[in-house]
């Protein structure tokens, strides 16, 4: 079967956090700026390969004190580790439209492998005659696992900043001619 190439589409694709913040609400968040690249045989996504580079200074929570000191040594450190990368290993069909993507996630150059639920939306072709597929990913990363372990302790018990990181992206490929 014929190799494709898909590229993502930016403007309807998104990468989504959120953490427990006192331990009683969430934070919100996600990145501005992020690459997706996708290689399957033909039009089928099982056992795709699949590449993300995000750039982690490109943080957006709401609040630039935060996000500047999400960007710090803290967390991030931005300056040091310019690129946070998702490299697939496998993207297994569980279902009709499910499938169970494990890879390889690298924060502050350590890499972890994750395991991510997927919702494939379908293909469609775009009015302008364009092959279009969507997905929906989800899954939850402990954030200590890359380094990312600053945080304070609550005058009452628990912390400032949950562990549990909750991942969610919206993502639109469009098949390269």
């Amino acid at each position: 079967m014929a190799t494709t190439k898909w590229v993502f589409d930016p403007a309807h694709s998104e990468i989504n956090f959120r953490v427990k913040h006192l331990m009683i609400t969430n934070v919100k968040g996600d990145f501005k700026t992020f690459d997706i690249s996708v290689t399957t045989d033909g039009d089928d996504f099982t056992n795709a390969d699949i590449t993300v580079n995000i750039d982690p200074s490109s943080i957006n929570t709401g609040n630039n004190d935060r996000d500047n000191h999400l960007r710090s040594a803290d967390f991030f450190d931005v300056e040091n580790f310019k690129t946070m990368t998702f490299k697939s290993k496998k993207m297994e069909k569980t279902d009709d439209d499910e499938f169970k993507l494990t890879g390889d996630l690298t924060i502050k150059g350590i890499s972890k492998e994750v395991k991510l639920n997927v919702e494939f939306g379908g293909l469609v072709t775009d009015p302008w005659g364009q092959k279009k597929a969507g997905f929906s990913l989800e899954g939850k990363i402990n954030r200590k696992e890359w380094g990312l372990n600053w945080n304070a302790a609550l005058e009452a018990g628990g912390v400032l900043v949950g562990d549990e990181i909750k991942l969610t992206a919206e993502v639109e490929l469009q098949k390269q001619a």
